[in-house]
């Protein structure tokens, strides 16, 4: 073989390693810069519970986490349904959940036991629960209960409501008979048991009566000597609060989209909502639908963020509720303290 074949030969072997060299370099080197891009980082768990069974009022969350707000904000939100109404607060201020939906005069009552929880945020900004009498019955103000009998849901809170309503009116509240008949609002009216409801939210059980052939007329609390106060407010403990603020700060802010989704998408959020319906508890598509029609415009913030709350709301309700025995004044409790605006 003459040199200069050999010569070339060798410079195809030198060019063919140096290649294949070059080539399992770059192969290395993108398996490198594979394993050192950053992964994708695991949600973060938060849970919340309701403070009934899922029905319209709760849109806003199933929509926020259906369509990916709560995920864009790098949480995991678990929503669980409560065994018994009562518990969700203690269960927040205990840490078994990270939030509760509940109202705000239990926030600040709940204060005065000393379980230590805060409101975060105001769903529904104004009162659902209002005085009903039946659309017959003749009774279309509060003092016109005078000699009558009003069922409540076992709750005190109630019972001053009505009493507060009876003496703004110019009425004597203490010839109002208030009857405690627990859960069974609807038929202790539909029955002629009682006269007046209190307990009965005018985008539940008024409507329920209605479907069930007993219109009612329903009468505002505030405009009878009641706080206008928050009827839905999100919870969180104390520490939750200080351990957690900004895991409760992205999750009010998927909660505002939830919300924004549900107002310019209400059919489709009931929709989502409908997936959710508890079996023990299911629900009337016709009733969640004019329900969430009652909802949109009490939820609405106005100029305000989703969930703001006025210091003034929880002043007037803390006072309100001192006065009519609810809170003792040796409690201590503040309206400052029971609630922070993220």
């Amino acid at each position: 073989m003459s040199k200069s074949i050999k010569f070339s030969l060798l410079l195809l072997s030198l060019m063919w390693v140096l290649g294949g060299c070059s080539s399992n370099s770059g192969a290395g080197q993108q398996e490198a810069n594979s394993s050192a891009s950053p992964k994708a980082k695991p949600l973060q768990k938060l849970s919340i519970m309701l403070d009934w069974y899922p029905n319209a009022v709760h849109s806003f969350l199933y929509a926020a986490k259906e369509k990916g707000y709560f995920a864009a904000e790098g949480l995991d939100v678990d929503i669980q349904m409560p065994a018994d109404t009562n518990d969700a607060l203690k269960l927040t201020a205990a840490g078994k959940i990270d939030l509760a939906l509940s109202y705000q005069p239990q926030v600040l009552m709940a204060r005065g036991e000393q379980i230590p929880v805060q409101s975060i945020g105001a769903v529904v900004r104004h009162p659902l629960n209002h005085l009903m009498v039946a659309a017959d019955s003749g009774i279309t103000r509060p003092k016109d209960l005078a000699g009558r009998t009003v069922g409540f849901s076992s709750i005190p809170l109630y019972e001053a409501m009505v009493k507060t309503m009876v003496k703004q009116d110019g009425g004597d509240p203490d010839s109002v008979k208030l009857v405690d008949v627990g859960f069974d609002l609807i038929p202790a009216l539909s029955t002629g048991q009682v006269n007046g409801l209190i307990g009965g939210f005018i985008n539940h059980e008024q409507l329920l009566l209605q479907k069930e052939g007993h219109p009612v007329t329903s009468i505002d609390p505030t405009k009878y000597g009641v706080p206008d106060y928050y009827e839905l407010v999100l919870v969180a403990s104390e520490s939750g609060l200080s351990n957690k603020q900004d895991e409760l700060r992205r999750f009010m802010k998927a909660a505002a989209e939830g919300q924004r989704y549900v107002s310019e998408h209400p059919q489709d959020a009931l929709n989502i909502l409908m997936k959710h319906e508890d079996s023990t508890s299911p629900l009337d598509a016709d009733i969640e639908s004019k329900s969430l029609d009652i909802l949109l415009p009490l939820m609405d913030a106005g100029d305000k963020t989703f969930g703001y709350q006025d210091p003034d709301s929880w002043t007037r309700v803390e006072k309100w509720l001192t006065d009519n025995g609810l809170l003792k004044p040796q409690s201590g409790v503040k309206a400052q303290d029971a609630f922070v605006n993220l």
